[in-house]
C-alpha cells in the first residue's frame, strides 16, 4: 500500500538498508586489501587491482536485468533469497580465487547476487511509497547505509591484519546470512497479486517499451549514471591516491571514513528537508554545487603537483556532501512515474545507470596514477552534462505548464 503521510517504520527503513548495505560492504572492506589480493592472484598493477571494485558494479547492473522482471512476476521476496544464494556460492570463489581472473568473476557474480537485494530493495520502498514521501524513505534508508562505508574499510583493515584478506569474505558472508534471516522473519511481500504480471520472453521488452513512455525518468537515469560514474572513479582508485600517492597506508581508512560521513550528514538533510523544498529541488541545487567544486579544483590544479591532503579532502568532503543531495533524489525523481513497473522499472533504470557509469569509472579511473587532477576533471564533465540535461527537463516541465 502506497503512504504519502504515514510515517516511516524505523525497522523498516533500517532492514531495507541492511539490504543495501551489504553491498557497500562487498565494496569497502577490501579497499584497504586490495594490493594484498592483487599479491595473492599475481597482480601487481594498481589500476588492475581497480577491477576489483569496478567488475562488482558490472554484476550489480546485469543481475537487476533477471532479478527485477522475475520479482514482478513471481513476488519481491522469493528473488532476494535466490540473490543471497548467488551471493554465497561467489564469496566462496573469491576466498579460493587461484588467480586475477577468477577473482574477478568471483566479483562479478557477488555483483549479480547482490543485485537482487540492492534493487529489489528500491522496488518494495516504491511499493509501500511514493511521491516526495518516497524520497523521505529513501533518505533515510541511505542515511542508514552510509554507516556501513563509514566503518567497512576500517573493519576490514583490522580483519586483514589480525586473520588475512579471505576473512573479509567470510565476515561479508555472515553479515549477509543475519540480514537475510531478518527479512525472512519480520519483512511481508510488498507486491500485491493483482499487480503481478506473467513472466514471459517479452517481459523484459514491454517493460522497456512502458518506461521509454517517460522522458524523465530516461533522463534522470542517465543523470543517475553519470553521477555514479564520477563517484566510481573515486571509489576504485581512493586506496591508490591516499597509500600511494599520498603515503597515508595507516590513516587511509579513517580518512575514507570521514568522507562518507560527510554523504551520510547530507542525507540525514536531505531527508528532512526533502518535503519541503521537494526533490528536483534539492537535487539541481546540489548538482550546481558537485559541478561547481569539480571546476574550480581543475582550474586551480591545473598541471600542479598534488595539493595538501587537508585540502584534498575539503575538496572531496564538499563533492560528497552534494553527493548525499543526489543519490536518493536522482533514483526517486527516475522512478516516480512508474511506479505500475516497479520491479522491471527499477532493474532497467539500475542497469542503465550501471552500464553509464562503469566505462566512465574504468576510463578516468586509467589516469588516476600520479595526480588526483584526473579525477577532479572526470567529475567536473560528469557534472556538466548531467546540469545540462537537468536544465533541458527543466526547461520541458515549464513550457508543458504553460
Amino acid at each position: 500500500m502506497e503512504n504519502e503521510n504515514v510515517k516511516p517504520n524505523f525497522e523498516f527503513v533500517a532492514l531495507m538498508a541492511s539490504l543495501m548495505s551489504i553491498t557497500a560492504l562487498a565494496i569497502d572492506a577490501i579497499l584497504p586489501a586490495l594490493s594484498n589480493i592483487g599479491l595473492a592472484v599475481n597482480s601487481l598493477g594498481d589500476t588492475e587491482n581497480q577491477k576489483l571494485i569496478t567488475m562488482i558494479f558490472l554484476g550489480l547492473g546485469v543481475g537487476q536485468l533477471f532479478f527485477g522482471p522475475l520479482s514482478d512476476s513471481y513476488g519481491r521476496k522469493p528473488m532476494i533469497y535466490i540473490g543471497f544464494g548467488v551471493f554465497f556460492i561467489a564469496s566462496l570463489i573469491c576466498v579460493f580465487a587461484p588467480s586475477m581472473s577468477w577473482m574477478v568473476f568471483g566479483r562479478i557474480l557477488q555483483g549479480v547476487g547482490l543485485s537482487a537485494a540492492r534493487s529489489i530493495s528500491i522496488s518494495i520502498i516504491r511499493d509501500t511509497y511514493k511521491g516526495d514521501y518516497m524520497a523521505k524513505v529513501m533518505s533515510f534508508v541511505t542515511a542508514f547505509f552510509i554507516l556501513i562505508p563509514v566503518i567497512a574499510p576500517a573493519m576490514g583493515k583490522a580483519i586483514l591484519d589480525s586473520l588475512g584478506w579471505q576473512a573479509i569474505f567470510l565476515v561479508q558472508l555472515f553479515f549477509s546470512l543475519i540480514v537475510c534471516i531478518w527479512f525472512w522473519k519480520r519483512q511481508p511481500e510488498t507486491l500485491k497479486p493483482v499487480y503481478k504480471i506473467p513472466f514471459t520472453k517479452n517481459v523484459f521488452f514491454d517493460g522497456l517499451k512502458e518506461l521509454i513512455r517517460y522522458k524523465k525518468t530516461i533522463a534522470f537515469t542517465i543523470i543517475s549514471g553519470l553521477i555514479t560514474g564520477s563517484f566510481l572513479v573515486y571509489l576504485s582508485a581512493a586506496q591508490q591516491v591516499f597509500e600511494t600517492q599520498y603515503d597515508l597506508v595507516d590513516e587511509f581508512p579513517y580518512i575514507f571514513a570521514g568522507l562518507a560521513i560527510s554523504i551520510g550528514v547530507a542525507t540525514f538533510l536531505n531527508g528532512n528537508l526533502v518535503l519541503k523544498f521537494g526533490m528536483q529541488k534539492l537535487a539541481f541545487m546540489a548538482l550546481y554545487l558537485f559541478f561547481g567544486v569539480s571546476l574550480l579544483y581543475v582550474v586551480l590544479f591545473w598541471n600542479s603537483p598534488n595539493p595538501n591532503v587537508i585540502v584534498l579532502i575539503v575538496f572531496l568532503a564538499t563533492q560528497f556532501f552534494s553527493l548525499g543531495f543526489l543519490f536518493g533524489n536522482l533514483r526517486s525523481i527516475a522512478m516516480e512515474p512508474i511506479g505500475h513497473i516497479a520491479g522491471i522499472g527499477a532493474a532497467i533504470t539500475g542497469f542503465t545507470s550501471t552500464i553509464i557509469s562503469i566505462p566512465i569509472a574504468t576510463y578516468v579511473g586509467s589516469f588516476v596514477e600520479n595526480t588526483v587532477w584526473p579525477l577532479f576533471a572526470g567529475l567536473a564533465v560528469c557534472g556538466f552534462v548531467s546540469l545540462f540535461i537537468f536544465l533541458l527537463i527543466r526547461r520541458k516541465q515549464r513550457i508543458a505548464l504553460v
